[in-house]
């Protein structure tokens, strides 16, 4: 198989991605229900709203680091499976609560709680396994993939669950979604162990020797710091969205779930523009759609109507998966293999575990500015960190000519003790090719060189 598709045709993957669209269609159900049913019982409140979205992501931010140094030393697959069959108990739970009309916000405070524990171990392992299933050759491509179903879901899902909240209330919903986590349960236990890229696990995994990896590397400082402002100010639209359909544009539940698939379909796109790459995006190309990002996302704050909302929207959902995918291309693809999952795992807490804060921050400011207030703000903090990390970049590049001219190899100590080398791209805005060499090269001085 070729084309934008060639991953499919690894057994494994195929397997794998039949299964996750099946449940993040269910997880994506599940957050339009709770989330309708968190304003249903609180009087439309942006605050408890945040409350509740924090709690979802606040283990991400206290655990995700464990959660890489898990996938790291022990079996991937075994790890998902197991986080996917617990997250359907926790599920099933929810639902038979709402059915039985018996449901409470701590309820669904708590359920949010577990849920984000669950998360913490397996958005990495989840994240670093695609590269088992794949190898590094067809990495990116996967990883667009990943992000082409997970989008596809997010698309499918809302969309079904404001028809199912209309016609049979949010319990129903989150009952299919209990459901849905069965897909990739079954998916995992059905493929082949044997055609796994796997390598030697790392009985020692540390999470110091991920950080210092990092550090040691500003090609994945920049990215991973820019990703953080993002995420943390503009990257908060399961808080958003439904204040600006509800407050601002009095949508109904039908209404809500086509403003988010309209974001969402902007994502698709995205996704399935950014399969067509093969290699490693270069700086440049990560901070440019950041700074689109955060033009789109101010301007969509400001919509007049529904349909100019639901225009803008599907043009900043496409703008945040491209900008993401970039970053996770280059962060993933400039990693040591011996690290990616902790190197994930803090990609991970970055994107994901600074919700918490971006959601009680956005809540506050849409309590006393208005829901719109939430989509301006972010934007704009996000087209400023791009601004800013485009001169950072445009400083390392000058930095780094006379180097260059001086015939210098800026070479530098690693976090084990050997020689690792400035990335030559650092300014470079050419897409790097790809390289099923991630594995470590002969020459031990090369060992943390970016591909």
């Amino acid at each position: 198989m070729t084309g934008p598709f060639r991953s499919l045709a690894v057994r494994n993957f195929r397997l794998f991605a039949a299964g996750q669209v099946v449940s993040v269609a269910g997880t994506w159900m599940m957050i339009v229900a709770q989330d309708w049913l968190v304003l249903a019982l609180t009087d439309d409140s942006a605050g408890a709203l945040g409350v509740v979205t924090a709690l979802q992501f606040a283990p991400l931010l206290l655990l995700t680091l464990f959660g890489g140094r898990l996938a790291d030393r022990h079996d991937k697959r075994l790890l998902l499976t197991v986080a996917n069959a617990i997250s359907a108990v926790l599920a099933l739970v929810l639902a038979a609560l709402v059915l039985s009309g018996a449901v409470r916000l701590w309820h669904i405070g708590l359920f949010a709680l577990g849920l984000g524990v669950v998360n913490a171990v397996e958005v990495p392992a989840r994240v670093s396994f695609v590269s088992e299933m794949v190898g590094a050759e067809l990495l990116p491509n996967a990883s667009a993939l990943s992000a082409a179903y997970f989008s596809t879901a997010r698309v499918v899902g809302p969309a079904l669950a404001g028809l199912m909240i209309a016609a049979l209330g949010t319990g129903w919903v989150m009952l299919l979604n209990a459901a849905s986590y069965l897909a990739t349960v079954v998916a995992l236990r059905m493929m082949r162990p044997q055609e796994l890229h796997r390598g030697a696990p790392e009985s020692r995994a540390r999470i110091v020797d991920g950080l210092r990896h990092v550090l040691a590397r500003p090609d994945l400082v920049l990215p991973l710091a820019l990703l953080a402002v993002v995420g943390l100010c503009g990257l908060n639209f399961q808080l958003t969205l439904p204040l600006l359909a509800k407050t601002v544009f009095g949508a109904d539940a039908d209404a809500f779930g086509l403003l988010t698939t309209a974001f969402a379909a902007g994502s698709l796109v995205a996704a399935l523009v950014t399969t067509a790459r093969r290699g490693r995006p270069s700086g440049r190309t990560v901070v440019v759609s950041a700074l689109v990002f955060g033009v789109l996302e101010t301007v969509a704050g400001w919509s007049p109507g529904f349909p100019a909302a639901m225009v803008l929207l599907s043009l900043t959902g496409f703008a945040s998966i491209y900008f993401v995918q970039a970053a996770n291309h280059r962060i993933q693809l400039g990693s040591d293999p011996r690290y990616r999952g902790r190197v994930m795992a803090l990609y991970t807490l970055i994107v994901q575990g600074s919700t918490p804060f971006g959601a009680l921050g956005t809540g506050w400011l849409a309590e006393r500015f208005g829901a719109r207030s939430g989509l301006v703000v972010g934007g704009l903090v996000s087209l400023l960190a791009a601004v800013a990390a485009l001169l950072v970049e445009r400083a390392t590049e000058r930095d780094a000519a006379p180097d260059a001219a001086g015939g210098g190899t800026g070479t530098r100590t690693g976090p084990a003790g050997t020689a690792s080398r400035t990335p030559p791209e650092a300014g470079d805005t050419r897409e790097a090719p790809a390289a099923a060499e991630l594995q470590e090269p002969p020459d031990p001085r090369e060992r943390d060189r970016t591909v």
